[in-house]
């Protein structure tokens, strides 16, 4: 069974960072493109940044510059570095494989606040 654990949010003020973990189970992690999303309230859940099995990144144009995906496989962890937070990055969220699994986690809330 393939499991998602999210977990480093928190509340942070605007221009502020935080490091998103996700511990991934259940599958050969280093073969897989990851990926990280995130929902905001009353909005559809969109692709936030993903890597590739051979360490390749791309960033949705919104994040471009201020987040930074990468991958431990002997963890079988992958991170999001989030600098220069922004009000509207606040969402949940999540990770899985790229293109999506069914497999969810509860994800892991931003909340960007003064």
């Amino acid at each position: 069974q393939v499991q998602f654990v999210e977990s480093g949010g928190g509340l942070v003020q605007p221009g502020g960072s935080l490091r998103l973990s996700c511990a991934a189970s259940g599958l050969m992690f280093r073969i897989y493109a990851m990926a990280w999303y995130r929902q905001a309230p009353g909005k559809q859940r969109e692709l936030v940044a993903s890597i590739t099995a051979a360490q390749s990144t791309k960033y949705a144009d919104s994040v471009n510059g201020r987040f930074t995906i990468s991958r431990d496989n002997a963890k079988n962890t992958v991170y999001m570095q989030m600098d220069s937070l922004k009000s509207e990055d606040t969402a949940v969220y999540f990770c899985n494989l790229h293109p999506v699994s069914p497999d969810w986690g509860r994800g892991t809330q931003v909340t960007v606040s003064s």
